[in-house]
């Protein structure tokens, strides 16, 4: 047989062709088609000779992301759930197991809400520390209507909390805001639909039919982890872990195969009602660490959640346990409007 080349070694014609070819494709955009017609040859050609020029080094694709964020976990996490977009933040090389960086992941959250909501979108905000964050961070909005989904953890500390957020939001936006001043939980259910019934909280809840972008925070059922659960008496407390409650989304409580329990609880609070969040479009989770583990995979369970930002310490967790089988991709995407 006649001495060659290898056929693994690309000679000297191959090589310029692959170049210029590549050149085309990558750096002038030209498609295939294109490329084919103006060599003469046919797609399937350059097709072959763009993947040779791969695979001989000629070419290399690289995808960068930011360093602070995971883009294999994002998108391994992405698949294994169902969901429509997840963003996951490295968690601090020096923090605890069982800490989150609620700061950055508020700074994350931030740059997906001013992606993910268009000029005309009703943004709701249920209360939470990391929604709090988010807020905080936000430096552009399209215009759009800010509403508050829960009421507050504290009436007297409402202007640190989710009525400034969502006054924040609102003035970065430069739209509207709709913010609720009343306790999100209260004494008893009928002290709660009256408060329902007041003009300024009436008006609020009239929005929610119409929120197609929201953020919520999540919650383990633990002390320092859950509002909710520092706001009920111990009595209360141990009557919600009897019926499994291991997650807390804007005042709502979730067992660890993500159904929802404690009904009674949701009337006596002041928050959007579970059904209404299952049919708003985009609603995105913001919560991190180790230690919100089960809860946040309680709440991706109950389908009420389309997105998520969190950590990898949380990520990792995440894609060891059973992602139950409730995608919340059958909603409609707020994009298709």
């Amino acid at each position: 047989m006649a001495a060659g080349r290898s056929a693994t070694r690309m000679g000297p014609a191959e090589l310029m062709q692959a170049a210029a070819m590549a050149r085309r494709f990558y750096l002038e955009g030209k498609s295939k088609i294109q490329i084919a017609d103006e060599f003469g040859v046919s797609r399937f050609k350059v097709a072959r000779v763009l993947e040779s020029a791969v695979e001989h080094d000629l070419v290399r694709i690289e995808i960068r992301v930011p360093a602070e964020l995971d883009a294999e976990r994002s998108d391994a996490l992405r698949a294994r759930y169902g969901l429509r977009h997840v963003v996951v933040a490295e968690s601090p090389a020096d923090a605890p197991a069982n800490a989150h960086d609620a700061d950055h992941l508020g700074e994350v959250a931030a740059d997906l809400m001013s992606e993910l909501v268009n000029e005309g979108d009703v943004l709701g905000l249920a209360w939470g520390r990391s929604t709090i964050h988010m807020a905080a961070a936000l430096k552009e909005l399209p215009p759009c209507t800010v509403v508050q989904l829960t009421g507050v953890y504290d009436v007297g500390t409402a202007e640190r909390g989710s009525v400034e957020a969502v006054r924040r939001a609102a003035a970065v936006s430069g739209g509207e805001a709709h913010p609720i001043y009343a306790p999100m939980l209260l004494p008893d259910a009928q002290t709660a639909a009256a408060l329902r019934g007041q003009t300024g909280i009436a008006h609020a809840f009239e929005y929610f039919d119409k929120v197609t972008v929201a953020a919520v925070s999540i919650g383990s059922w633990e002390a320092g982890i859950s509002t909710v659960h520092d706001m009920l008496s111990d009595e209360e407390r141990s009557h919600y872990a009897s019926l499994g409650a291991a997650a807390e989304m804007s005042a709502h409580l979730f067992d660890l195969e993500g159904r929802t329990i404690g009904r009674d609880l949701g009337e006596r609070c002041i928050t959007v009602e579970a059904e209404r969040l299952r049919r708003i479009p985009e609603v995105v989770a913001i919560a991190g660490g180790r230690r919100k583990g089960d809860a946040i995979a309680a709440v991706l369970r109950s389908g009420l959640v389309t997105s998520l930002v969190t950590d990898t310490a949380a990520a990792d967790y995440l894609m060891r346990v059973p992602p139950g089988r409730r995608p919340a991709l059958d909603r409609v995407d707020p994009a298709d409007h």
